[in-house]
């Protein structure tokens, strides 16, 4: 029998990717008009994001029950995650965007699986499918065939890509060992290290940058990065695999590869010549295939793990 949910559930996981797509339009706008610096930037939308979870916590009896019995050996682990994941990657990923065009920050992103799968069988024991090592070609020829084209990309640029890019594939190993590891709630592991993570972001962007000086349209491009691109939407995305398949939600999850190129050629002017369009699709087709055999999360604010980027 048909789930009735489909169709909505569909739609409704293409808006939450098209939402994390735009955040790459909504931060390079923050960064070049509204006053805003990298890792400042990145400290205030995960900031506020974990505020939003803390709420979440705080209001259900189990979740808030798990945070106040977490002990040092848990508090350490999780501080580990939100100092690769969120401080790291997403610092290094909002430096990125900030230097080069985002289509090139995207597709060196998107090769995270191949990196993943390369030394997954060593640290976590897991061995890759025959489906994850044609997908980890399908990444290196099309990431081969984007950057024989012309890149437009900055020294800075595609050295903090590369950072975001291995810090990014040791956060999805260290987000499954925890995940695997430590019997907590999904929003309560997301809680500690996002809220840890993004402290540190924001002391350092503090020190580097100084304080921020935001206007309105600042303000309102992190409020809706953090409420809506990044609370809302992961809670929308979960409902939408309750009654999804793994292949269909990873198939809509590999579009973001191409929506990104294209929503950066309409809004920021990066225009990418044929190759670099035939490199991303070849791109997303191993991303897809690199996917469909790996599971899914179904609590709120669990860690993607299995993604390629986080927006």
């Amino acid at each position: 029998m048909s789930d009735p949910n489909r169709p909505r559930a569909i739609a409704l996981a293409l808006l939450v990717t098209v939402l994390w797509s735009s955040s790459w339009v909504l931060i390079r706008w923050g960064l070049d008009d509204h006053g805003l610096r990298p890792l400042g930037f990145a400290g205030l939308r995960y900031g506020l994001a974990a505020l939003v979870v803390a709420a979440w916590v705080l209001g259900r009896p189990g979740p808030r029950r798990a945070l106040s019995s977490l002990n040092r050996r848990q508090v350490t682990t999780l501080a580990g995650l939100g100092v690769v994941f969120y401080a790291v990657t997403q610092g290094a990923q909002f430096v990125a965007i900030d230097s080069q065009p985002a289509a090139t920050t995207s597709l060196l992103l998107a090769t995270t699986p191949l990196v993943v799968s390369t030394i997954s069988s060593r640290l976590l024991g897991e061995r890759p499918t025959g489906r994850q090592v044609g997908g980890s070609v399908l990444i290196a020829g099309g990431a081969l065939a984007y950057f024989a084209g012309q890149l437009g990309f900055t020294a800075l640029g595609l050295t903090a890509a590369l950072v975001a890019l291995a810090s990014n594939a040791a956060s999805a190993l260290l987000g499954r060992s925890v995940n695997r590891g430590l019997s907590l709630p999904a929003e309560v592991i997301t809680l500690v290290s996002m809220g840890i993570g993004a402290g540190l972001l924001l002391v350092t962007g503090a020190a580097v940058e100084g304080i921020p000086d935001l206007d309105g349209a600042g303000w309102a491009i992190i409020v809706w990065l953090a409420v809506v691109n990044t609370a809302a939407a992961f809670t929308w995305w979960n409902w939408s695999m309750r009654h999804l398949t793994a292949t269909a939600s990873t198939g809509i999850n590999s579009t973001m590869l191409i929506q990104i190129a294209f929503l950066a050629w309409i809004f920021l002017g990066e225009q990418p010549g044929l190759i670099q369009w035939v490199g991303m699709v070849v791109v997303s087709l191993g991303v897809l295939l690199s996917q469909l055999s790996t599971t899914r999360p179904t609590t709120l604010f669990a860690h993607r793990s299995r993604q390629i980027r986080r927006d």
